[in-house]
This record gives C-alpha cells, sequence and structure tokens, in this order.
C-alpha cells in the first residue's frame, strides 16, 4: 500500500473509499472470484484495488469525470465490478443494463440515461452497441472486457479494458501527483452523492431510471449486514443480472461493506456446478430456482430404484415434520433427532450438496410468492431460507423475516431503520434512509411515488397479520372487482397455480368480468419428462401444451386451486370457470415478460385479446396468430388452434350474508 493511501483516510460515505479501508485491513483476503477455462481464478481486496484503481485513471484518460453515466452492460464478470468503484471514485455514475436486452431497449436505456461511456462485456454486447451508436449523442466511447473477436474492429472509440488500465498505469508512473489526486476525487465523495442509476423493470411502460444515493445503498447494505451478521467470512455466488438491485446490494455494496468474497461463475451453463464448487454461505435465488431445482430433483428420483425411492420418500417425510423446528432451535424428541441426523447423513447431506447448498447460513427469495411446500420442504432440510420484500426504489430492502419467525404466507417484518404504514385503499407504502433519490429526468412520477415527507408508494397492495408480518395481495393497480362486486387479485391465484411444478406461469383475468379465467404456461421440462414417462409423444411445445392429457392435468391443478379459493371468503368469488394452455411460452424477447420475467399483463392482454374474449364465450378452440421474434432478431409468426376448457368450481358462503353461489 503507498504512502497516499495509508495517510489520505477519506469518510467512508462511497464504495471507493470502503475500498481503500478493505485493501488495507483485509489486504489478502479474496474479493473476487471468477472461473475461467474450469480454473478458478481470485482477487484480493489489495488486488481489488489495484485493478479499480488502474482502470478508474484510465477512465480519467478517456475524459470521465464527476457526474458523467457509465453504461455497464454484460453477464457477472470481476471486471465488470471493479467498473463500478472505478467510475464512482471518479464522481461517476454507474448505469448497469440488463445483459439480454434486445436493441430498442438499449437504444431507449442507454439516450435516456445520457450514457457517456458503456463497459462491454463481449463482441455480443459491443456489436449491439455499435449497432446503435448513431441514436445515443451523449456515446463518446465504448470499452471491452472479452476481445475476442474484436481485434479487428475500429480502435478509434473502441478499448480493451487492459488497454485503458495501461493508460492508468501510465499515467501513474508519468505524474507523482497522480495517485493522490485520485485519492481526492474519493475525497470528495459525499453520501449524498448519487452512487447508481438503475432500471426499473418496465412492467407497465417504459422503464424508470431510479437514481440511489450512496448513502441509499451504503445503509442498506450495512444494515443487511448487521442483520444477517454477514462478515468477511462469508462466501456469495453472483450470477443475477447486474442491473437488477439484488445483485447490486448482495453482489457489490454488501461485499464491500462486510468484506465477502463474491464468486463469479464460467457460464449461465455452468451455474449449478460452479455453485456446487463454492459453496457460498449467503444465497439469493427466485423462487422459480428454488421451484426449478425441487422439480429437476423429483424428476430424477422418479428414475431412482425402489429402495432409494422408499428412503427418500420416508426420510423427507420426517423432516417435513421436525426439520423446522430443529432450524428453528426448539424442542424436538431425542429419537426424531437420533432419525433427522440419519436422514441427513443418507439423503438431506448429499441432496443440499447436489443443490449446491452444504454451506448455506441466510438463504433469500423474492420477487414472487413461493409456494408453502417448497419453502417448507428446503427449510425442513436445515436451510435458513427467508422471504423479503423490496423494490429498486427502496435500495431493496423493506421487509424481512426475522430469524425463528419465518412464515409461508408473509414476507416478515419491516427491515432495521424502515417504516411501513398502509393507505386507506390497502396499498403498502414505506420510509427509509434506503429510499430513491428521484427518477432520473422523470420529475412527475417522482411525485406520484414519494410524497414530500418521504413516503413511497409501492404499488402493492397488502396488509399486517395480527402478528406483525406484511402480507402482499397483488400489485394495488391490479387488483379489481368482479361484476357481482367480489375483490379479484390476479397475482394471488396465478402464484397459487404457480405452486405446482407442472406449471410455470399464469395469466388471470376477471376484472369487470362475471367469472376468472386463466392462460397456463406448462413447464417443458416437468411435463417433457412427464410426458415420456408416459409414453406420449411430442414435436414442440405447442404440441405438448395442447396435448389432452395435458389439459386433464392442469384441469386437476385448477380444481385444486379452486377448492382453495372457496375456503378463503374474500377471494372465494374468483374461482376460474374456463382456461387454456398458450400455445407459446410467455417471453421476454416478445415483450410479455420484463428482463427480471415479471408478466407484463396489460401488453398480454392486448395481444391476446381474442383468446380472452373466446374464453368469456362457448367456444371449444380459438384459432390465433402470434408475432414472435427469434434469437437472431428475425421475426415470424406462430399459428395455432388453441383449446379452450371448463373447469370444476366449488360452493362458498359469500360475504356480507349473501346467498351461496
Amino acid at each position: 500500500m503507498s504512502v497516499a493511501e495509508e495517510t489520505v483516510t477519506p469518510r467512508l460515505e462511497t464504495f471507493p473509499a470502503v475500498l481503500l479501508r478493505n485493501a488495507k485491513i483485509w489486504r489478502d483476503r479474496p474479493a473476487l472470484r471468477e472461473k475461467d477455462l474450469g480454473i478458478w481464478q481470485t482477487w484480493s481486496w489489495a488486488d481489488t484495488l489495484e485493478e479499480v484503481r488502474a482502470f478508474s485513471i484510465g477512465l480519467a484518460e478517456l475524459g470521465i469525470g464527476r457526474g458523467d453515466h457509465v453504461a455497464i452492460l454484460g453477464a457477472n464478470r470481476p471486471r465488470l465490478y471493479f467498473s463500478f468503484a472505478a467510475a464512482q471514485a471518479l464522481g461517476a455514475v454507474p448505469v448497469p443494463v440488463y445483459a439480454d436486452s434486445a436493441a430498442d431497449e438499449l437504444v431507449y436505456i442507454l439516450e435516456h440515461a445520457d450514457a457517456k461511456l458503456v463497459i462491454a462485456e463481449d463482441q455480443e454486447q459491443v456489436d449491439k452497441i455499435l449497432e446503435i451508436s448513431d441514436q445515443l449523442p451523449a456515446l463518446r466511447e465504448v470499452v471491452y472486457d472479452d476481445s475476442k473477436g474484436l481485434r479487428a474492429y475500429d480502435p478509434t472509440h473502441l478499448h480493451a479494458f487492459e488497454a485503458v488500465q495501461d493508460r492508468g498505469r501510465a499515467a501513474l508512473a508519468a505524474e507523482s501527483g497522480r495517485e493522490s489526486a485520485w485519492l481526492d476525487q474519493i475525497a470528495l465523495g459525499r453520501g449524498s452523492d448519487i452512487g447508481v442509476m438503475l432500471y426499473t423493470s418496465g412492467t407497465t411502460g417504459k422503464p424508470k431510471g431510479v437514481m440511489l444515493s450512496n448513502d441509499n445503498v451504503m445503509i442498506s447494505a450495512i444494515n443487511a449486514c448487521e442483520t444477517e451478521n454477514l462478515s468477511e467470512t462469508d462466501e456469495v455466488l453472483a450470477y443475477l443480472p447486474l442491473a437488477w438491485v439484488g445483485d447490486h446490494l448482495f453482489s457489490y455494496c454488501q461485499s464491500y461493506v462486510a468484506g465477502y468474497c463474491i464468486s463469479c461463475p464460467e457460464s449461465a451453463e455452468t451455474m449449478q456446478t460452479d455453485l456446487r464448487e463454492i459453496g457460498p454461505t449467503f444465497f439469493f435465488a427466485p423462487p422459480r430456482m428454488f421451484e426449478a431445482l425441487l422439480t429437476s430433483v423429483m424428476i430424477r428420483m422418479e428414475d431412482a430404484g425402489s429402495f432409494k425411492l422408499q428412503m427418500f420418500h420416508y426420510f423427507i417425510k420426517h423432516a417435513e415434520r421436525v426439520g423446522e423446528d430443529i432450524l428453528n432451535g426448539k424442542p424436538v424428541a431425542f429419537m426424531d433427532r437420533l432419525k433427522y441426523w440419519l436422514g441427513e447423513f443418507f439423503v438431506y447431506g448429499p441432496l443440499k450438496n447436489n443443490f449446491g447448498f452444504s454451506n448455506i447460513r441466510i438463504g433469500y427469495t423474492a420477487g414472487e410468492a413461493i409456494g408453502p411446500e417448497i419453502f417448507r420442504f428446503y427449510r425442513s432440510l436445515g436451510i435458513n431460507l427467508k422471504q423479503l420484500y423490496g423494490q429498486t426504489e427502496a435500495s431493496i430492502f423493506v421487509t424481512v423475516q426475522p430469524d425463528g419467525e419465518i412464515y409461508s404466507d408473509t414476507v416478515g417484518k419491516p427491515s432495521k431503520d424502515v417504516e411501513i404504514k398502509i393507505a386507506e385503499n390497502g396499498e403498502v407504502l414505506f420510509r427509509s434512509p434506503g429510499v430513491f433519490v428521484a427518477y432520473y429526468k422523470n420529475d412527475a412520477s417522482t411525485k406520484d411515488t414519494k410524497d414530500h415527507d418521504g413516503w413511497v408508494f409501492s404499488g402493492d397492495a397488502g396488509f399486517f397479520d395480527d402478528r406483525g408480518h406484511l402480507k402482499i395481495i397483488d400489485r394495488a393497480k391490479d387488483v379489481g372487482k368482479l361484476t357481482d362486486g367480489s375483490l379479484f387479485a390476479p397475482k394471488y391465484i396465478e402464484n397459487k397455480l404457480k405452486f405446482f411444478p407442472n406449471i410455470k406461469e399464469a395469466v388471470a383475468f376477471g376484472d369487470g368480468r362475471d367469472h376468472a379465467t386463466v392462460f397456463v404456461n406448462v413447464d417443458l421440462s416437468a411435463v417433457g419428462n412427464w410426458a415420456e414417462r408416459n409414453n406420449i409423444a411430442y414435436a414442440s411445445y405447442q404440441e405438448l401444451a395442447g396435448h389432452p392429457q395435458v389439459y386433464d392435468m392442469i384441469r386437476e391443478h385448477i380444481e385444486q386451486v379452486n377448492e382453495d379459493l372457496s375456503k378463503e371468503p374474500i377471494m372465494a368469488a374468483s374461482q376460474i370457470k374456463r382456461f387454456l394452455v398458450l400455445h407459446k411460452e410467455l417471453d421476454a424477447d416478445d415483450g410479455e415478460l420484463t428482463r427480471t420475467q415479471k408478466v407484463r399483463r396489460r401488453f398480454v392482454a392486448e395481444r391476446y385479446a381474442d383468446l380472452i374474449e373466446a374464453l368469456y364465450g362457448d367456444k371449444e378452440e380459438q384459432f390465433t396468430k402470434t408475432e414472435v421474434v427469434y434469437e437472431d432478431g428475425r421475426k415470424g409468426i406462430i399459428e395455432a388452434t388453441v383449446k379452450l376448457a371448463n373447469a370444476k368450481t366449488f360452493p362458498f358462503e359469500k360475504q356480507a350474508g349473501e346467498a351461496a353461489e
């Protein structure tokens, strides 16, 4: 460490300042790992500081300074994480962008963000930028990480990451005061400065640029680390999109605050293998991943021998009975503990190792509701899995489940320093140090979302139960009414359907109608495996989705949900009377899902208006045409005759003393 670093002690209000601290107190501890060509490469905190410093000064040589916006486009790579601190050290604002964004999405975000420089992962991302560069008036330079395929490109405004670092090192060597000047820039940083700009997923319109200050994300990270006792000894796998607020907090902010190591998988395809090799202690995954892992295990177990299958089910049943009590430290009989220990040896331990969860101390899931059975399954194995509720505008943390108070039907209690209140219309409002500064270039939306007292209108409807835990019903704007005045909450119904492993996605309709209907996407992996075991031949998703036996299977699931709904007075009238299995999977490239895999409900309703109207008629099938976008950007048309089917509904007692149905 240089003399300048030892004598200059900037306030720890920014992450570059924290990096200076980490390089001093945890100099040789691992900060980052990346698997490359099957071998894990490691950077210590001292290495990280050297990488960040060289690149940051190189960026300054390219003209990047305080207030400039630097877009970061790619998957989880150490150099892209270095880029955050490198930009922030200069007072510039990093703007991560989803790596799978199509060209038109990139045009909007990069033009709206006034991105002066883009740091791109590889040739694929560079090609996207070059294709749209004439539509980006603020863009001056592009830097790339992986040079494969780029050597013949015009280098005028295109630079290799190493070349930028070399410029930074050359400037350090040539100018005796350059390092001190760089440290002075870090010292100028304040907690009130904008530290990062993250774009919302855009479920209802164009994405909005959420400006988060250094204080917003720093205080949120510190509070989270204190709550979960995260330290420099923890390990995290960084595999979620850089542009998502969760990855920014978990993989960047918290790693700096706590000093723990993050590991970048070799690729999306090797993520599960890399997860097993790293064995993280802190892990986040959306419900879909936990559901997919469990589905894959159940599929494989169907092909296991009789003895192995019986042992698996025997010990899993025992874990479901006593596992959560053991995890929560509750009294459990000695024989039950002994049997659980045997289960750990024969089933639970190997299963957790297969998942990559052997060392997990804290696990989070959020974004969608997770099925109670799935939630209990993982917790029964001894995995301390919790639900949290958050938003980009909150620096993610609004509520989290405290240890010992884990319920599958809630999202927990307010996180540290978070205040929550419920408006008269049922909307959840929150206020905290993590609340965003404003939407970039969008004062109207800022005023609509955050009032003058700092309360944020979440857009979600919910309530506190008698345990003080928050329950989320649905998006407030999506909660409607049937024609008889009964409450209709589509997300609540959809989540119940998605608890079945055969159902990947569901979209419910019913607002302003006399009953509820639903579109269903089947899970190709689960249903495909079922079809193979039952000798059902199919050549495509469309053919499988339309198979009569698949319809029978989905009908059974829907009728189970209807029976459950009939026992819930508030939701009983929203039982599903008609359904269809959609002829194609909902896809972000087709505009039907956001990049965070949330349904764009209004878009889906407009695109499939003919199918919705058919569901509310008496037709048994409906011909439809749908435009799709292929991976190479070409567009095409899928034609299908979609079957429409009825489902059984159940009697219920109406509220307010009305007659039963």
